[in-house]
C-alpha cells in the first residue's frame, strides 16, 4: 500500500483536493493500486490556526509518506513549497506542456517537457541591501547543473518523441554562472550519443515557444528561466488549468497543479481540477518507475486517457467556458477509470 500525503491548500485547494481524493479512491477500488491518503493543512489556513504555514508535524508526515500531492497555497506559498523543495532536496521541477483537444492551444501537436533546476539560482533568497541599492546573489553549481542535465537526458531517452534536449541559458551575458551551466550540459550530452542536443538563449527560446512550439521535446534550464518559460509554455497549450507539475528528488517526489489558489472562484464549484488530476497521473508514473509497479503505470495512463477523452468531447468546467461544476467534471473522470 502506498502512503500518500495530501496538502489540501487554500482557495480552490480543498475543492480540487476533493476531486483528487475521488480519483485516488477510483484507482484504489477499480485498478487495485492500494493507497492510503493522509490529508494535511499547510499554507494560509494553517498559518492562521497555528502561526506556522508549514507546521513540523506536516513536514514529518510528508517525509514519511511515499509521495506528496500539494494543492495550491495562498500568500504563504513560498513558506511551504520552497521549504519542502529544499528540505527534501527535490532538485528537478518537471513541467509538461501538451496540446489537448478543444483547448485554446496555439497548435495541436505540442508535446514538450521543461526540466527546471529547482534548488539554486536567484531563488536561494540571498539578497541584501547596501545603502539604497539591493543586491541578489545568483548561485549556479557544477553539481546541480550536472544532475539536472542528466535528468533531462534520461527524460528524453524515455520519451517516444524527438529525443532532443534543448539547453536554455544566457551565457553570452552571464558568462560565469550560465557559462558553467551551458558547459556542464554540453559535457553531459556527450554521454548520451543517441539524444540530439542544442543550446538556445532564453530570449530566443521564449520567442520560439510561440513561433514553433512543436519543435521542442525536452528543455533543460536554470531555476529562474524555468519558472518563466514553463508558465509561458502552459499558456501556449491553453492555460495553467491543464498544466501539472512535479518536484522530484532521488528518493522522494511532490506533485502539484501549476496554477494558484484562485480565491476569486473559491467555493463556487467552478474550478477546473485537471491540473491537479494530471499531477496525480504524474505521481503514479513516478511510483510505477520507482517501484517497478506496472499497475501504477497503468493507473497513470487511465487517468490521462480519462481527462483527454472528456475534453475531446468538449466537456469543460465553468472557469474555462463550460457548464460543468468541479464535482461534475470529476465524476466524469472517475466514471472512465475502469
Amino acid at each position: 500500500m502506498y502512503q500518500i500525503s495530501l496538502i489540501t491548500g487554500d482557495g480552490i485547494g480543498p475543492e480540487i483536493s476533493h476531486s483528487v481524493l475521488q480519483v485516488l479512491n477510483a484507482v484504489n477500488d477499480k485498478l487495485g493500486v492500494k493507497v492510503k491518503v493522509t490529508e494535511l493543512e499547510a499554507g494560509d489556513i494553517s498559518l492562521k490556526k497555528t502561526g506556522k504555514a508549514l507546521p513540523e508535524y506536516v513536514l514529518d508526515t510528508v517525509k514519511k509518506s511515499n509521495a506528496c500531492l500539494k494543492a495550491p497555497v495562498g500568500e504563504s506559498a513560498a513558506d511551504v513549497i520552497i521549504v519542502l523543495r529544499r528540505y527534501l532536496d527535490l532538485y528537478a521541477n518537471i513541467r509538461p506542456a501538451k496540446s489537448y483537444p478543444n483547448m485554446p492551444s496555439l497548435k495541436d501537436n505540442i508535446d514538450m517537457i521543461i526540466v527546471r533546476e529547482n534548488t539554486e539560482d536567484l531563488y536561494t533568497g540571498m539578497e541584501f541591501d547596501v545603502g539604497d541599492t539591493s543586491i541578489a546573489l545568483r548561485t549556479i553549481s557544477k553539481k546541480a547543473s550536472e544532475r539536472i542535465a542528466k535528468y533531462a537526458f534520461l527524460t528524453a531517452q524515455q520519451r517516444n518523441k524527438q529525443k532532443k534536449v534543448t539547453c536554455v541559458h544566457k551565457a553570452n551575458v552571464m558568462r560565469k554562472t550560465d557559462g558553467l551551466f551551458s558547459r556542464t550540459c554540453q559535457e553531459v550530452s556527450e554521454t548520451y550519443p543517441g539524444i540530439k542536443f542544442e543550446q538556445m538563449y532564453v530570449d530566443a527560446c521564449s520567442m520560439n515557444l510561440i513561433r514553433q512550439p512543436e519543435s521542442f521535446d525536452v528543455i533543460v534550464t536554470t531555476n529562474l528561466f524555468g519558472d518563466i518559460l514553463s508558465d509561458e509554455a502552459a499558456q501556449v497549450v491553453g492555460g495553467l488549468g491543464m498544466a501539472p507539475a512535479a518536484n522530484i528528488g532521488d528518493n522522494f517526489a511532490l506533485f502539484e497543479p501549476v496554477h494558484g489558489a484562485a480565491f476569486d472562484i473559491a467555493g463556487k464549484q467552478a474550478a477546473n481540477p485537471s491540473s491537479f488530476i494530471l499531477s496525480t497521473k504524474m505521481m503514479f508514473e513516478w511510483l510505477g518507475m520507482k517501484n517497478n509497479d506496472k499497475r501504477c503505470c497503468q493507473a497513470a495512463q487511465k487517468i490521462e486517457d480519462a481527462v483527454y477523452g472528456i475534453v475531446k468531447e468538449g466537456i469543460k468546467t465553468k472557469d474555462i467556458g463550460g457548464s460543468k461544476t468541479t464535482s461534475e467534471f470529476t465524476q466524469q473522470v472517475v466514471s472512465r477509470i475502469i
